[in-house]
């Protein structure tokens, strides 16, 4: 009877077995929506052929394969048809070992950059790259930054480097490489450097942070564009953002707004609201991953229907070889099958890859999240919004389709000829900021012009023998040009001729001199650490101490010891004389020490305060001369121009500047300041030594002779970027600008100024001189800026606690000592019978006598504690 109770139980148990299909699913991060969602997927598969489904579910720490792989079997071994897979690496490579070895299939909703055996639902990563690519022609990003979190993010924009690399420009970062959640230094490099076009690819753990700090310095302005690859970009509370002007664009699966992912919403978060009327307002926290969960279970309960109705369920051992029959035949027919779920339609290629999808592209506005076009596979990128250019601005005397003839000479930087290995015609064979300035007032105002070039490279001057104009100046009051720019300063004598914008560049003038060489150490240059005032009163403290300490010693009763204590004695001795304090204070300066030990309270005290002092000192002394040697103390002949005219001289300097220039004139004109007229004087006297018909000239001069060469400080700028040998000296002797030139009462000097205004406001100005001076040509290969390398001398302010803490703690020790004193006497005339006062001024005239250093016992045997009565 028993053994026919238990065959039946067990063919109960069989057949319930029988009657339930497993689909297992591995999680290894702690997002409790995801299983719920794995789980409203099973719940939504209708019985097959009879047998409910049962959803199986593991949880394993990340990146923890050894976990993973007894997850992966427990659940085979317990009958599961399938397995959702875990989502990071290790854990995912372990499961899919598994997996193929028992021919279990696989369900993958991971970014893989190649997908292998699993049934991968995410998009194929080469298609989305694809799609970058397109918006990045869409955006005309030709230049671009491209900003990534880890190796994943740069596997993933592997195949946009390839694709995207030839003709463009891009600059790879990365955004945190220590991992420490502070994006800010690579933010503000790539703010330096005046980038406006960016890549951002990153987790949604961290690309609001990314955002936020972005936005602190300065990077999320009407003046950026971003592409965001994130495909749940939307999932982000991004309502800081909206108002910035920021042209944010990125892409989406899931269209919260669809009454279908708003009731997922409402289901998926059910359990956390406390009134549901409103829950469907969280239907944009549905991630693309919780959506391919879903999408990946339920597209597989389908698949399951059309396998055999007596289909045998996995019981396989992990330890065994044995795999299941069905495996491979599941496996193929989801891949050939076509699904529509939340991500869209799911198909698969000849390949087993998802290839074939569509997607929404988005753009943030102030009003949120809008929808600006669509991509799929078959019609591709379909942008049904485009945002024209900015309109020429609406001015007096409107530039646009007009075309001018500009005038410049080939003077770096502002304009030179373009190096290329092929030949160049028209515009394109110059480079310059004075030509890229010029094109961007093209942009800005409508009209189109022709580069010409003045071969003499002359500014223009004013020939009284001719009554005319030379130069440039005078190119455009004849009328063979119709604008002048290049180094072409505003004065008062060329306004007078022609019209000028308004000062795209303001300078002045400055002086360009060798960089100084280190000087050679004086004989006292180990004091150098200290300033005079210190080391006069460090010797005043050391006196000062000295004579207290040997003060203090003569009065304290303490100090006067009988030199043979077990011999009755008629004098006391005291060791504190004036050349034994002095000693001992040497010994102490000098970290050494001594014999003397003082016994008194108020006289250790003293010794405390000055070893506290020397402590200090010496420690403060030889961190300085540390600075001090390893520093290096220029040498520079002069300071400034003043200095200059004084020395030249003596020291056999000479200065110069470009002949007819407008740095000469301005020394002319300076009548009031003497010194302006001896450089003058000076040039006039040895022009042909001095004076230089380039600037190139001057350059090659003050680098290889001693030669300061006046000239205008965005020049010295220029060639110090170059020359790491040269240095400017001195502050700016003036202030004036470079304008374009153009024939007097022109009707488009109002246009051309507004438009160089918007240019300085929009930093475009700012970001040309930068890649002119700094990064083309040679730029940035001397550090500018740099920290003074003298070493400055520690003065009075630098140590005056230290002084004030010794001066008081030597004041105290003098208080203490006459109560000391006070006591011992006022003892002592308890014991001999004697009046307080006299022997007090006894104990006194004894003290006064300075070169008494034995001291008469008035009493036959001392007093305890070394007290001696009279």
């Amino acid at each position: 009877m028993l053994l026919l109770v238990i065959t039946i139980s067990l063919y109960f148990h069989k057949f319930s077995q029988a009657e339930t299909l497993k689909i297992g699913a591995i999680f290894d991060t702690d997002d409790p929506i995801k299983e719920r969602a794995f789980h409203h997927a099973i719940h939504q598969i209708e019985p097959i052929h009879g047998r409910t489904i049962e959803g199986l579910v593991k949880n394993v720490p990340p990146n923890d394969p050894f976990e993973a792989m007894l997850a992966a079997c427990h659940l085979i071994e317990s009958g599961a048809v399938a397995i959702l897979g875990p989502t990071t690496h290790e854990n995912a490579h372990m499961v899919q070992t598994v997996c193929d070895n028992k021919d279990i299939p696989l369900l993958d909703v991971r970014s893989v950059a190649h997908p292998q055996n699993s049934i991968n639902f995410y998009p194929l990563q080469q298609i989305l790259t694809q799609i970058y690519i397109k918006l990045l022609e869409a955006w005309n990003f030709e230049n671009f930054v491209i900003l990534y979190e880890n190796d994943d993010s740069l596997i993933r924009l592997a195949e946009l480097l390839k694709f995207y690399g030839n003709g463009h420009r891009m600059v790879v970062r990365q955004l945190d490489k220590y991992q420490n959640g502070n994006y800010r230094p690579t933010l503000k490099e790539v703010w330096r450097s005046g980038a406006t076009h960016f890549v951002l690819d990153c987790s949604t753990d961290i690309l609001e942070e990314v955002l936020h700090q972005a936005q602190q310095v300065g990077l999320v302005t009407n003046k950026q564009f971003y592409i965001i690859t994130n495909l749940d970009f939307h999932t982000l509370d991004l309502t800081s953002f909206q108002y910035s002007e920021t042209n944010i664009t990125g892409m989406r699966f899931i269209d919260p707004d669809s009454d279908e992912i708003q009731n997922l919403g409402l289901t998926l978060y059910r359990n956390d609201f406390t009134n549901t009327e409103f829950g469907f307002i969280e239907a944009w926290k549905v991630n693309l991953e919780m959506a391919l969960i879903i999408d990946a279970v339920t597209m597989f309960g389908e698949v399951l229907n059309r396998l055999p109705k007596d289909f045998a369920i996995p019981s396989i051992d992990c330890a065994s070889d044995k795999a299941w029959t069905y495996g491979t035949t599941l496996t193929n027919l989801v891949k050939s099958v076509k699904y529509p779920g939340y991500t869209g339609l799911i198909q698969f290629d000849n390949f087993g890859l998802r290839s074939a999808f569509g997607l929404e592209i988005i753009e943030l506005k102030e009003g949120g999240i809008i929808k600006i076009g669509n991509w799929n596979y078959s019609d591709g990128l379909n942008i049904n919004r485009v945002y024209p250019p900015d309109p020429p601005p609406l001015v007096e005397g409107s530039l646009v389709n007009r075309t001018f003839i500009v005038i410049t000479c080939l003077t770096e930087p502002y304009g030179m000829r373009r190096d290329s290995e092929v030949p160049l015609y028209g515009n394109e064979r110059y480079e310059g900021f004075g030509i890229d300035l010029i094109a961007e007032l093209s942009k800005k105002l409508g009209f189109n012009y022709t580069f010409i070039i003045r071969e003499d490279k002359k500014n223009g001057e004013f020939d009284e023998s001719s009554g005319e104009w030379t130069g440039m100046i005078g190119d455009v009051i004849s009328g063979k040009a119709d604008l002048a720019i290049t180094d072409l300063t505003i004065t008062s004598e060329r306004e007078s001729a022609v019209d000028f914008s308004t000062t795209f560049m303001s300078l002045g003038i400055s002086i360009l001199y060798q960089k100084p060489k280190k000087a050679l150490p004086s004989f006292f240059s180990f004091a150098d650490p200290f300033s005079l005032t210190v080391w006069k009163l460090l010797a005043a403290a050391f006196f000062g101490a000295s004579i207290a300490l040997f003060i203090l010693g003569r009065i304290s009763p303490s100090e006067w010891q009988n030199p043979y204590p077990c011999v009755e004695d008629e004098f006391l001795v005291n060791q504190l004389s004036l050349r034994n304090c002095v000693w001992f204070m040497v010994g102490s300066l000098m970290q050494q020490g001594s014999e003397i030990a003082p016994i008194a309270f108020s006289t250790r005290m003293v010794a405390g305060m000055w070893w506290f002092f020397t402590l200090i000192m010496v420690s403060s002394y030889t961190a300085n001369l540390a600075a001090f040697l390893t520093t290096e103390s220029p040498d520079l002949p002069f300071k400034d121009v003043f200095e200059l005219v004084q020395v030249a001289e003596k020291k056999g300097i000479k200065f110069g500047a470009k002949i007819n220039g407008s740095t000469e004139k301005f020394f002319l004109d300076s009548k009031h300041v003497d010194e302006y007229q001896q450089i003058y004087k000076y040039m006039k006297n040895h022009e042909d030594e001095v004076m230089v018909n380039d600037n190139k000239d001057g350059v090659h001069k003050a680098e290889h002779e001693d030669y300061a060469f006046f000239m205008e400080t965005t020049s010295i700028e220029y060639e110090t970027q170059r020359r790491c040998g040269l240095t400017s000296v001195g502050h700016s002797l003036d202030e004036k600008g470079y304008g374009i030139a153009m024939r007097k009462n022109s009707s488009y000097r109002m246009a051309l100024s507004t438009a160089i205004l918007k240019l300085q406001e929009e930093g475009v100005l700012a970001k040309l001189k930068r890649k002119w001076w700094e990064e083309q040509r040679g730029g940035g290969l001397c550090p500018q800026g740099e920290k003074s390398t003298e070493g400055t001398p520690l003065n009075l302010k630098n140590v005056e606690g230290v002084f004030c803490v010794t001066i008081i703690g030597t004041v105290l020790s003098c208080v203490l000592v006459f109560v000391e004193m006070a006591v011992h006497t006022f003892k002592k005339s308890l014991r001999v019978k004697k009046p307080f006062k006299v022997l007090l001024m006894d104990e006194m005239r004894f003290y006064f006598r300075t070169s008494a250093m034995l001291k008469p016992v008035t009493a036959p045997k001392p007093e305890p504690y070394g007290f001696i009565t009279s």
